[in-house]
């Protein structure tokens, strides 16, 4: 795994973006960046494992270098799924071409790359999809349309998963949380002078909702089931189920 030392020389030349750079140390980036990056994953699989049925076909939207199918896959073999991984980054897609033919599973064709634009892919195929660290890119204003397009693509039953950056509304508590997290990320080993850089190159492009707002923007898309799965200061993973009619919340 290569290391991320992108911002080590504190210059930002241009604002963030999925370029090859950024895709040959995404992985390390991930791992130091997104605190409890693995267990969330690993409370998908078990999510997924309670609520879908064998030979689901699963979407992820923003699939980057395909970490999060490759470990699903691991993680669910005997559930026979099908992947789909879905992104605009071609950079992104080689790395996870790449890594799908280093991976030691017996069925990698059940696991497929497409170069795609997210907001206009058809994802009827999809019975479960995955938007993780993705929808905070997408432009505030964009983000109703997109979201009502997921719950529609869903069958009746189908599981949509999100993990997002996120703000608290509470300027005070907002500040502790993001203390806390670049005393995350120093613990990983990023400098004082990394930090600050990055931050500045993500400024424009990472726009987060809080908690509710993004529970406010799945409850208005159409879905009645929506829960926090996960939460660590500023990053929450939510997981929202599009019900049958006539379904209650008991089911």
């Amino acid at each position: 795994m290569v290391s991320d030392n992108l911002f080590s020389n504190g210059k930002v030349t241009e604002d963030f973006s999925f370029n090859t750079a950024v895709a040959e140390v995404f992985d390390d980036m991930l791992d130091r960046s997104v605190p409890f990056y693995r267990t969330v994953i690993e409370s998908t699989a078990a999510l997924i494992r309670g609520m879908a049925t064998p030979k689901s076909c699963v979407i992820d939207l923003g699939c980057s270098t395909g970490s999060t199918l490759l470990e699903l896959a691991r993680l669910l073999p005997d559930m026979e799924l099908r992947f789909i991984g879905i992104d605009n980054a071609p950079a992104m897609l080689d790395k996870a071409e790449r890594k799908r033919e280093m991976f030691s599973f017996t069925r990698e064709s059940s696991i497929e790359f497409r170069n795609q634009d997210i907001t206009r892919a058809g994802l009827e195929e999809g019975d479960i999809l995955l938007c993780n660290y993705t929808m905070q890119f997408i432009r505030p204003i964009l983000r109703p349309q997109f979201a009502h397009r997921l719950y529609q693509s869903l069958p009746k039953g189908g599981l949509l998963f999100i993990s997002e950056k996120v703000i608290s509304p509470h300027g005070r508590l907002n500040r502790e949380f993001i203390r806390l997290y670049h005393d995350f990320k120093r613990k990983q080993g990023y400098s004082e002078l990394e930090i600050s850089t990055k931050r500045e190159a993500l400024e424009n492009i990472l726009i987060p909702f809080s908690v509710q707002e993004n529970i406010d923007l799945l409850t208005e898309a159409g879905f009645s089931e929506i829960e926090t799965f996960f939460r660590w200061n500023n990053f929450a993973s939510f997981v929202a189920v599009k019900n049958p009619p006539g379904s209650t919340l008991n089911e």
